[in-house]
């Protein structure tokens, strides 16, 4: 019989939650394929990725996003908040930037715009151009 803790139970919820919403945030971008689900799912448009969502990666314990930033943007972010920002390893340096997803006060205004700019970093100029009509 496995026993499972309120605490845990919660956790996989609100992990769930937050996956779900990056997911939908990501699909609705056009052409845009999910690489999941598991505790690390990318993004990608025409072989390219553009987001991650990251669950306990690494056994870090955290829930988080990253996406790729315009050129020093990541710094930017990071030094303006850096309990909410962070330089993820291996990407980071080549211009991509972490937001945390289980600090509380998530702006999902905020992750949606990051994304959406990551993607358009990504994405063909044809299919980045679909979003300044669509807007």
């Amino acid at each position: 019989m496995v026993v499972r803790h309120a605490t845990h139970m919660t956790v996989r919820r609100t992990a769930d939650a937050r996956r779900a919403r990056v997911t939908k945030i990501c699909l609705a971008l056009p052409e845009t394929v999910d690489r999941g689900p598991g505790q690390h799912t990318a993004f990608e448009v025409r072989g390219k990725k553009f987001a991650y969502f990251l669950d306990d990666h690494h056994g870090d314990g955290r829930l988080s996003v990253c996406m790729r930033a315009a050129s020093g943007e990541n710094d930017a972010l990071v030094a303006a908040d850096p309990r909410r920002y962070f330089i993820p390893a291996y990407i980071g340096p080549r211009g991509w930037v972490g937001y945390y997803l289980d600090v509380g006060g998530e702006d999902w205004g905020e992750v949606t715009d990051l994304l959406t700019e990551s993607y358009r970093l990504a994405a063909p100029r044809r299919l980045a151009a679909q979003l300044d009509v669509s807007e």
